[in-house]
């Protein structure tokens, strides 16, 4: 039995009303309808694979939450109804309800046909159970593209409890003698009334791998600098009144295709004349270093101490005034389901039941894939003052992808 990271309790304490409510999803537009077989026979697959699993509490104090196999799921939804595209994101949204990674299901997956011909088909799960790179992985997986790691040997409950208890001690003692540091503070941009109810609007671009990296390399950048600067200018444009904007950057830690939380955070400021160039710098220094735990605190205090404290301990930790996630190039096999071709593939972060009390300081977030001749863009909205719809977002995202000479097909 494996056992959950300090990622994955993070995202645990999410589930429960403790941050921000967040559900990874890959979306797959097909050019053709697609095939109920097929998807039933994915459907299966991914019952008995690696997001087929929940938490379980340890019954040793301070060893760490467990996961057992769970191949319970949530009914295929296949609707064949056709669905104008101009909702197909506003649909999507929908899917992430009712995903539990403690009592199952944590993942579901569906499809809807479209107006133009073509299919919609998503795969939702809870932050808990992966992140971005892991639900890839797990897609992967269920249509026979790469074989995973078998899970780490099983550890008994006391000596992991021991071994928890070890490190606790031993670095809580460390960073008393030291000096708790004061932990940093963001400064106010206003004071923000989030209605409840408030939607988190979406918008994805499709753009050409050749284009993209044309604008990246003119400006002496690269396509993960240029699309940090993107998201960045995209903030700016909507109103947002300070000089320098704070990212966050996730940084894929995995040394082989695990289906877990195995990422890490660090972060840049870029000011209003940074360009593509000048955050390649920045992103390249950020990624030798990593965010620390709470005040010098070891990590695993996290895993040992109650919810709630662990919750205010790391409250906001991670969260900046952006987040720019690189998924990175997806693998070939999700160029098709099947025998259908996909026109695009976008993979993005939603929040399902997200409440005005869980609302995070992040104001925007992207994520950049590549997939084949194409990389594709997906924005969240999470300033309902500068950013008020879907429409805005799209028009913003148009406007900021223009202002850099890139020409995007927007979903």
């Amino acid at each position: 039995m494996g056992r959950l990271s300090v990622v994955d309790e993070i995202f645990l304490r999410t589930h429960r009303g403790l941050g921000t409510p967040i559900a990874l999803q890959g979306l797959w537009r097909t050019a053709d309808r697609i095939d109920p077989g097929l998807l039933r026979g994915v459907h299966a697959a991914l019952r008995t694979g690696p997001l087929g699993r929940r938490v379980i509490r340890p019954r040793v104090p301070g060893a760490r939450r467990g996961w057992q196999p769970n191949t319970r799921a949530h009914p295929l939804v296949l609707t064949e109804q056709p669905l104008a595209v101009a909702a197909l994101l506003e649909w999507a949204d929908a899917q992430g309800a009712d995903l539990d990674p403690e009592y199952g299901p944590g993942w579901r997956l569906s499809a809807v046909a479209l107006d133009d011909g073509g299919s919609l088909v998503s795969l939702t799960c809870s932050h808990a159970l992966a992140d971005g790179r892991a639900l890839v992985h797990a897609v992967d997986d269920a249509l026979g593209g790469t074989a995973l790691p078998a899970s780490a040997a099983a550890e008994s409950e006391w000596a992991d409890a021991r071994r928890q208890w070890s490190i606790v001690l031993r670095g809580t003692g460390r960073a008393l003698r030291k000096g708790i540091p004061e932990r940093p503070r963001h400064a106010p941009v206003g004071e923000t009334s989030i209605p409840p109810g408030t939607q988190t609007p979406g918008a994805v671009f499709q753009c050409a791998v050749s284009d993209w990296e044309r604008a990246a390399t003119a400006r002496d950048g690269t396509a993960n600098s240029l699309f940090i600067a993107v998201v960045a200018n995209m903030l700016w444009a909507s109103g947002f009144p300070r000089e320098t904007i704070d990212a966050s950057l996730p940084v894929d830690t995995r040394d082989e295709p695990r289906v877990d939380n195995d990422l890490a955070m660090t972060d840049i400021t870029i000011d209003r004349a940074d360009t593509p160039a000048t955050i390649r710098e920045k992103s390249r220094a950020a990624y030798e270093r990593r965010m620390t735990s709470p005040g010098g605190m070891p990590e695993e205090l996290l895993q040992v101490i109650p919810d709630p404290w662990a919750y205010a301990l790391s409250k906001g930790a991670g969260e900046r005034d952006i987040l720019c996630s690189n998924i990175g190039t997806l693998p070939t096999s999700l160029r098709m389901l099947g025998e259908h071709h996909c026109v695009g593939v976008a993979a993005r972060a939603i929040h399902p039941g997200l409440t005005a009390a869980q609302w995070p300081r992040t104001r925007l977030s992207g994520y950049l894939c590549r997939i084949a001749d194409d990389y594709v863009l997906s924005l969240v909205g999470l300033d309902p003052v500068h950013i008020e719809s879907a429409t805005a977002l799209a028009d913003l995202g148009q406007q900021t992808l223009s202002s850099f000479g890139l020409s995007a097909h927007r979903w």
